[in-house]
Formats: C-alpha cells, structure tokens, sequence
C-alpha cells in the first residue's frame, strides 16, 4: 500500500465528524421518562449508539420490556424529542472544520454514511456542515440494512465510480471498522469519537488517529 492511493473518504457522522452525545442522550432518557423506564448517564450512550436506531431502542429499554409494541412507542418518542433538541448541544469535533476545508482544496473526493436515520443525517449535515462538499450524505433507510452490512458503503463507492479499495473510511466504533472491511475500504479508527482503541483495533482498524489533521497523512 502506498499513502498516495486514496481517492475519497467516507465519513461515519456521530462521534467521527460531529459529537452528536449529549443531544441523543437527553432526547433518549426524556423519551424513557416520559414512558415510565429508567435513564441513563450520558456515557453510557457512548455503547448504546453505533448499530440504528432499533439497536439503540433495544439498549436503552430495559431488558424485560423488549416486545415489538414497547420499542415501537419508545422509538416514536426518540424521534420525537430528537426532533425538537438535535442541535442544543452538538457541534463538529475541534480540528473537523479544519480537516474538511483542507481535503476541499486538495479536491478530496467525500461523502457520509450513518447509521442515524437518513432525515436527521442530512439535516445535521446541512446545518453544521453545510459550508463543506459531500458528494454524498446517506443515513439509515428502510430498504437497505445499516452498517455493518457495507451494502450502503458499496453502492456509494459505485455511484462515485470509485474502486472502494481507493476510500478511507473513517469511523469511531465496531460497527464502522467492520463496514470498511466488509466493503473493501482502508479502515481507520476515530479515537476521538465514542469507543475505545481496543474496540477499533479489534474490530479491524488498519490505523488509529488521534486527531482529525493526522487523516492527511494518509493522503501522503
């Protein structure tokens, strides 16, 4: 592998480009008060995110109340209170602006894919990262199966008409170092995002940074 191969990145959203934490957290724990469960502390979030929304749903309940029509009025109500509190808290990650406009003048090729639903993945992405261009911006939809399936990953890298071997993908959790492997992209590990070096590492990170500026090394 040469630094020099890379034609795109595909951007994970929540704990890679923007720390979307304490929003969801108070969206969520408001959603569970208002139907009589037990919150949770923020951090505990940092696990429970990363795999959808019906996976985030199925952590946040408690275990004994896991039956479809209990998760559904409770993914509602998440929806609901994301709805209205989104962008209280969240904001992009120190050095993210920095990253973006630099990959702009090099003519990087860039886009997004979530795991958030595809309404609240391109509303976050115009409102805080508007000033940037992705080719792409793609959150969870119904006809297609969330990361880490790389069906998604796929179809961006031929719609792009770009080899997926020629993408970084950049991802913070599990989930998103075995969507780039899956899908035939160089994966690298967001340390400053939701889980831990162990976890990327183990879930097949080819690379960990530690801050945003150091994803320019590997575009020599």
């Amino acid at each position: 592998m040469t630094k020099t191969r890379f034609q795109a990145i595909l951007f994970d959203l929540d704990g890679t480009l923007l720390d979307t934490l304490t929003d969801i957290a108070n969206a969520v724990n408001s959603a569970l008060s208002r139907l009589g469960f037990p919150t949770h502390r923020r951090d505990a979030y940092r696990y429970f995110l990363g795999g959808g929304m019906d996976c985030l749903v199925r952590r946040a309940v408690p275990e004994d109340c896991n039956e479809t029509e209990t998760l559904n009025k409770c993914r509602e109500a998440i929806i609901d209170e994301y709805r209205d509190r989104w962008a209280e808290n969240t904001r992009p990650y120190p050095g993210i602006a920095e990253l973006l406009t630099e990959l702009d003048k090099r003519g990087i090729v860039k886009a997004v894919l979530s795991n958030k639903p595809d309404e609240f993945t391109r509303r976050t992405v115009e409102k805080l990262l508007g000033g940037f261009h992705f080719e792409i911006v793609r959150g969870a939809r119904p006809e297609v199966p969330v990361k880490p399936d790389p069906t998604s990953a796929i179809q961006i890298a031929v719609e792009l008409e770009i080899p997926p071997g020629r993408f970084i993908y950049l991802g913070d959790t599990d989930t998103d170092m075995q969507t780039a492997r899956a899908a035939g992209m160089f994966a690298a590990g967001a340390l400053w995002g939701f889980r831990t070096a162990e976890e990327l590492s183990a879930s097949g990170a080819q690379v960990l940074l530690k801050v945003p500026q150091e994803v320019l090394n590997l575009l020599g």
